[in-house]
């Protein structure tokens, strides 16, 4: 599989994974695995068995879609969303948040991606 930037100049030779390829067991921390790189974005895919995150202030904007599993996000003015198997939802840059929750059965598999 080739990778291609945004403006289809730079690529990036890869293998290629199955997004649902993952350990079996519950993991210690979260396992990141990042997907494609470039100057300006990021897309990431990470998996979630249970753990929990500090606050995020990030820089960049996050677009995200909940592949499988159950996750709780809280905003710091202590609105919470809860996200689903197939729910995405659009974190714009410095919007302070953090996980609450993740179900470790099934897993959560996210498929996130930021830009500057």
């Amino acid at each position: 599989m080739t990778l291609y930037s945004a403006d289809m100049t730079n690529h990036i030779e890869h293998n290629g994974m199955n997004i649902f390829d993952i350990p079996k067991h519950i993991l210690p921390k979260e396992l990141t695995n990042i997907l494609a790189i470039s100057e300006n974005v990021r897309i990431e895919r990470i998996v979630s068995t249970g753990q929990v995150s500090n606050w995020y202030d990030q820089t960049e904007t996050e677009w995200l879609v909940l592949l499988s599993g159950k996750s709780m996000i809280e905003y710091d003015a202590g609105e919470t969303v809860l996200l689903t198997s197939g729910d995405t939802l659009m974190i714009p840059p410095h919007k302070r948040h953090r996980v609450i929750y993740t179900s470790s059965e099934p897993p959560c598999v996210w498929l996130c991606v930021f830009w500057k």
